[in-house]
């Protein structure tokens, strides 16, 4: 569908979209880390198929960022949306590396899996509802912080204009008694 996207910079993790996610679907986020994915893996030397979720139509479920899985996986699925298919090309170093995975992935092989995101989710025992409201009683939180900082500074600025219009006053009052002090004494002349 589309040109491949180096994900990582160096050509070791490159994500071709084969098909598109709806314009409204969810990403894989710190809410929602938990995946579920549909998958083929191809070893690309020979295109020899070494894994497949494909056949017995089960989904493979794992958490983002846990190194659960090969970190391939963690960088290209946190770009995907749900509903998306993609080809990633893996380059050994962000796969299985020198040690492989034998008997079916050979040491430094480079790997092609295409991958379906079939949806993301709270890990166990959260919720988008939990996680979410603590974010925002947080989010609240530094707000009220950064209210009481910003009434603490305007306290301060009117303090010492305070202080700036007494001392204004009272030079003038200063200045007003010194010039009537020059006029005491002397007659006007008539």
């Amino acid at each position: 569908m589309g040109d491949a996207i180096d994900l990582t910079g160096d050509g070791g993790v490159l994500k071709e979209i084969v098909r598109r996610a709806k314009l409204d679907a969810i990403s894989p986020s710190d809410d929602l880390p938990v995946v579920d994915v549909h998958y083929e893996g191809i070893l690309a030397e020979d295109e020899k198929v070494f894994d497949t979720t494909r056949e017995d139509n089960l989904v493979f479920s794992f958490e983002l960022g846990t190194g659960s899985v090969i970190r391939s996986w963690d960088i290209a699925l946190k770009t995907m949306k749900v509903g998306e298919v993609a080809k990633i090309t893996c380059k050994p170093e962000y796969a299985y590396g020198r040690a492989g995975s034998p008997p079916d992935i050979p040491p430094d092989a480079t790997l092609i899996f295409e991958v379906e995101l079939v949806a993301c989710r709270p890990r166990k025992g959260a919720s988008v509802g939990s996680v979410s409201e603590e974010r925002a009683r947080l989010e609240d939180l530094k707000k009220q912080r950064e209210i009481a900082a910003a009434a603490k500074e305007d306290d301060k600025k009117k303090r010492e204009e305070a202080k700036a219009a007494a001392a204004a006053r009272i030079q003038a009052k200063l200045d007003a008694k010194k010039g009537q002090g020059k006029g005491k004494g002397k007659g006007k002349a008539k």
